[in-house]
């Protein structure tokens, strides 16, 4: 138990003061990599060491070739080999006498329950590849999935994977218009989509949506899953549960070869065009199984695996769909939201279902912060074992409250970082052989060379200085192209320094002990009087405050200094913004790093603008504090937050005049 709310506050200020956590011993003593032998053995050949973690798979034809880099950046891995990533997911398991074995604890919004077996997502995903057939869906097609945290969005991927038909998959929190903009781009020939989805209470008819925008496909599946009475079915539409009824039983898996596209998944640029990030079958799927089983210390008999995210994004692809299913594991799958029916919900079903591995964004870890511990507190977590994090740095003071809150001190956290681009983890510790250091993701994961560049000359930096995260060498499950637009691929990518290196991104820091941390995107590093500074940096600072929730700063144009630093605050519980709390914090920002950074303006904010990922969106906290024009808020969560923080900006700028 954490105490009451002032220990809690004390406990975590002290905290903050500890650089490096260790492995309880009892879990490093169990743990399937107790020492830092695997880097070393990894060191010495990279490539020849992927070969042999691609043995964990079942291949059709095994490859002869591991890495094919005669053409940089366009790398090839195992592509003499064949494999099925449906084949390998579901059959051999099944094979080997786990069909009963639960791969997902079900739970929906109202409460209902399914346990879904390997065996029945198997005889599902046969019936289903058969139905895409029969509608005329064959290999190198794209096929679309629109659903939301149901089920059948595992089979309607799985059964892609099995006749090799790229999916691309779209969050089932965006608009109509994002969907079939995303189904042009990538020339998808057919649509599994929902009659409703559910959330907070609240149903919206998906098909309806669908229809109203005109989806450039000739075949449309509807699953049902509100029982909504007036669903839209037109020509081309097929019920999916009468498509798999009339479709054969068996549908054996197709080899493919390992560079088979997989699938295809669309992600935010620097214009307004998505990118179309397109992954491959062999190396994507040995990367995910690896890094599942071995970040997360996963023991397929035993534990039982949560990964928070949603199906739709990167994470869900190879944290919640393949990696958990390529190992065998046992997962919990929830359709609904992490304060519905009740704030608590999460903590609920991880006593319901024995939850041990439980893996989720800095964003809802902060949420959780400011509902309070007692929605933790009233349920029994002691069966898990390991926390980890995903999507974004967290920052020490969040990192701290995850580990003693949640954890009890008991359970090491894996912070985990990579991309859509990169396919799975590349950078954190692994938790049996390696201290945790909030704050720091870790290390490069073995085989992975990351390092922090200069960004003019592309030398690797000295430690503690800051510079541009970059990727060495190939990777397995990197991104093999952006699907239709090599040159843009090449130019987003690989035009920094020389075609073997691959920029990230993000600027970064790595400590004397190799651990990176992870700073922000380029374009949030601000440039106040000639230093430059992160806003996740800031934000990690402020936040550090115990009366602070959450934080989000932005660089306003600022005639004397470039950038001034302007930071929109939400406060602990039911606390008010007074100004005697605005210089408390501009000088708690002074001593943690330093009086450039303190915030020149803070404007109290009851929430801040996030899509429906949780993604705060930054620019159009720049739009307000510059007073501008508002851009597209059609993907926030809550649109009506946007009103609520003019007001806030105008009424703080009266009081400054």
């Amino acid at each position: 138990m954490a105490g009451t709310t002032t220990d809690l506050e004390r406990q975590l200020s002290e905290l903050l003061e500890q650089e490096r956590f260790e492995p309880p011993e009892e879990f490093r003593a169990n743990a399937l990599i107790k020492d830092l032998s695997v880097h070393e053995e990894a060191a010495k050949d990279p490539v020849a060491w992927w070969r042999r973690q691609a043995d964990a798979l079942h291949w059709f034809t095994e490859p002869q070739q591991t890495l094919n880099d005669e053409n940089p950046p366009f790398f090839k891995w195992f592509e003499d080999g064949t494999i099925n990533a449906s084949y390998n997911c579901l059959d051999r398991h099944v094979e080997a006498g786990l069909g009963d074995r639960v791969a997902f604890h079900w739970r929906g919004e109202e409460g209902e329950e399914r346990d879904i077996t390997y065996a029945w997502l198997l005889e599902q995903t046969q019936r289903a590849a058969n139905a895409l057939k029969d509608h005329g869906v064959g290999t190198g097609d794209v096929v679309g999935i629109f659903l939301p945290m149901i089920p059948e969005v595992v089979v309607a991927m799985l059964a892609c994977a099995r006749i090799g038909a790229p999916h691309n998959v779209v969050f089932g929190g965006f608009s109509a218009e994002s969907v079939k903009e995303r189904m042009e781009f990538s020339d998808a020939k057919a649509l599994i989509t929902v009659d409703g989805a559910r959330r907070k209470g609240k149903v919206a008819g998906v098909k309806a949506a669908v229809d109203a925008v005109g989806m450039p496909v000739q075949t449309t599946f509807v699953v049902r899953h509100t029982g909504l009475d007036d669903t839209p079915m037109g020509e081309g539409d097929v019920w999916w549960d009468e498509a798999l009824a009339a479709a054969d039983a068996e549908c054996p898996a197709e080899p493919l070869p390992a560079e088979h596209p997989l699938y295809i998944l669309y992600s935010s640029g620097s214009t307004a065009k998505p990118k179309g990030i397109q992954h491959a079958t062999g190396g994507y799927l040995t990367q995910v199984a690896w890094t599942h089983k071995y970040v997360f210390d996963l023991k397929p008999e035993s534990d039982v695996y949560w990964c928070s995210a949603d199906v739709g994004w990167v994470t869900g692809h190879s944290y919640i769909v393949y990696g958990p299913l390529l190992n065998g594991a046992t997962s919990v799958m929830y359709e609904g939201a992490p304060d519905y029916p009740h704030k608590g919900i999460w903590w609920e079903l991880c006593e319901r279902y024995g939850a041990t591995i439980f893996y989720t964004a800095p964003t809802a870890i902060r949420a959780c912060m400011k509902w309070g511990v007692e929605h933790v507190e009233k349920f029994d977590r002691s069966k898990l074992r390991l926390l980890g994090t995903v999507g974004e740095p967290i920052n020490p003071k969040a990192w701290l409250w995850y580990w003693k809150v949640v954890g009890g001190g008991n359970c090491p956290v894996v912070d985990t970082w990579w991309q859509t681009e990169t396919g799975a983890i590349m950078i954190t510790t692994l938790p049996g052989a390696q201290a945790m250091k909030p704050g720091k993701a870790g290390t490069p994961l073995p085989g992975i060379d990351a390092a922090v560049l200069d960004e003019q000359t592309g030398e690797e930096l000295p430690r503690d200085t800051q510079g541009l995260l970059a990727l060495r060498r190939p990777w397995p499950g990197m991104l093999r192209t952006l699907a239709g637009d090599d040159d843009r691929y090449v130019q987003t990518y690989w035009s920094k320094w020389d075609e073997r290196t691959y920029l990230v991104g993000d600027a970064a820091k790595q400590d004397e002990d190799g651990y990176i941390s992870v700073i922000g995107r380029v374009d949030d590093v601000l440039n106040v009087s000639g230093h430059r500074m992160s806003t996740a940096e800031i934000e990690s600072a402020i936040v550090s405050h115990p009366k602070v929730a959450e934080a989000a700063v932005i660089g306003a144009i600022d005639e004397d200094t470039g950038h001034s630093v302007a930071a929109f605050v939400t406060l602990e519980g039911s606390l008010e913004g007074t100004d005697d709390l605005v210089l408390e914090i501009r000088e708690h920002v002074a001593m943690r790093i330093g009086k450039l950074a303190r915030p020149k303006r803070i404007i109290w904010a009851d929430d801040l603008p996030k899509t429906r990922s949780g993604k705060i969106m930054r620019r159009l906290l720049k739009d307000i504090a510059e007073g501008r024009e508002l851009g597209d808020v059609t993907t926030l969560r809550d649109p009506d937050v946007m009103a609520q923080l003019q007001g806030k900006v105008k009424e703080r700028a009266e009081d400054e005049a």
